[in-house]
């Protein structure tokens, strides 16, 4: 809640892909707010209850509104649709004023990976949905390779425990 509402302020694309991991967060407890307060509400540090209540309060709602929205096992919730269709709105005018000559030559330059993307089953989003789909699904590519590292890395750590423990590792010498 404390950096979604600070990057609201200070960067709506990334408020954006926040607000798409948070769903995806409380999917992966599976919209449990008891699984929620226990591993993210209780952990994170706050200056007091009040903090820690309005935290818990904030994933509260955003568990029901996935619930009545039924979007508990995908899609975004309407908040953050309501995003992109206001991004994609000030897309088209900043485009149609020419006032901002860099962002349209920008645009027109990545122009041509966008409509790659539209072509590889992406048909129907706007221009910008398709960008922020992109990076999220990069984000999460590089989330899957960390975890498939780190586990490879904890499968080390837990045969090299064991060895250790039987007497099969000496580290003392």
């Amino acid at each position: 809640m404390f950096i979604a509402h600070k990057l609201k302020r200070e960067n709506i694309c990334e408020y954006l892909l926040y607000m798409w991991q948070i769903e995806d967060l409380i999917r992966a407890f599976g919209l449990n707010m008891e699984a929620i307060n226990q591993r993210i509400v209780s952990t994170f540090p706050v200056k007091d209850d009040n903090e820690r209540k309005s935290l818990y309060e904030w994933y509260e709602s955003l568990v029901e509104m996935m619930r009545l929205e039924n979007v508990q096992e995908r899609g975004h919730l309407q908040l953050n649709k309501n995003i992109i269709i206001d991004l994609d709105d000030f897309h088209a005018l900043i485009l149609k004023s020419g006032q901002v000559p860099a962002y349209n030559g920008k645009f027109f330059h990545i122009l041509p990976f966008i409509n790659q993307l539209r072509t590889k089953g992406e048909a129907g989003l706007s221009d910008i949905e398709l960008c922020f789909n992109f990076m999220y699904g990069i984000m999460t590519l590089r989330m899957k390779k960390a975890q498939t590292e780190i586990s490879k890395f904890l499968v080390l750590l837990a045969k090299s425990y064991q060895q250790y423990k039987n007497g099969e590792l000496d580290l003392e010498t």
